[in-house]
């Protein structure tokens, strides 16, 4: 008896060594190796500052009570507040944004390639919604959607499309909470059709079954970025 549960146990060990070697999460969007030390980040895109010299400041952010301009034809505007604003929250894995939104403003379908983002809404009401990953053969991704109210919050797994859309008459304003010092955001439409250089028409003609006139049109427009990281 005693030497099946010596058994088990080594087992077990093994299995949650298995299970815990692998590598960090990137937080960037890649990591190129460099034979150069003195040439190259960590991981995580940032470097340490000496204990010695931390000031208070690092763990500080001024004047998220100010909304954001939303003259813009999106007439939304992100306000970021990550490791790039605020140093200290360097390897704390959490981050926050100010999502400012004139009436019928929009912050359009996008991803957050590293953290799940959990939506508050202050003022106005909003119509949020995300779409599941890609479910198998002839089935259909699942949208996710609801009306927020001031009041309400909502979840948007990580890695997955989702967007956030002012449906009333009056500005709205939300914070968003992220599960990364640097989640960084991808706009579809922004990424599809204002890449550069341009993706292949003949990739994206395929793959949205229109006409070349279509993609071109698209890809010439002027794609506007509504964060500001």
């Amino acid at each position: 008896m005693a030497v099946r549960i010596h058994i088990a146990a080594a087992i077990l060990a093994l299995v949650f060594t298995v299970v815990h070697a692998s590598d960090p999460s990137p937080l960037q969007d890649f990591c190129v190796a460099v034979p150069d030390a003195n040439a190259g980040v960590f991981v995580n895109g940032k470097i340490c500052k000496d204990p010695k010299l931390v000031k208070p400041e690092d763990f500080f952010f001024p004047g998220l009570n100010k909304p954001g301009s939303t003259a813009n034809p999106l007439g939304s505007n992100v306000t970021a507040v990550n490791v790039n604003q605020i140093p200290g929250l360097n390897t704390l894995g959490v981050s926050l944004a100010r999502i400012d939104f004139a009436p019928y403003g929009l912050n359009p379908p996008h991803i957050h390639p590293r953290a799940t983002e959990v939506l508050f809404v202050l003022e106005g009401t909003l119509v949020v919604g995300f779409v599941t990953s890609n479910p198998g053969m002839n089935m259909k991704n699942k949208l996710f959607t609801k009306v927020l109210n001031p009041g309400d919050v909502f979840v948007f797994p990580q890695g997955l499309i989702h967007f956030q859309f002012n449906q009333g008459h009056s500005n709205a304003v939300a914070f968003a909470g992220l599960g990364s010092q640097n989640p960084g955001v991808i706009t579809i439409a922004n990424a599809v059709f204002g890449s550069d250089p341009p993706i292949s028409p003949d990739v994206l003609t395929k793959a949205f079954q229109v006409g070349n006139n279509v993609i071109k049109k698209l890809q010439s427009q002027f794609w506007w970025d509504n964060n500001y990281p």
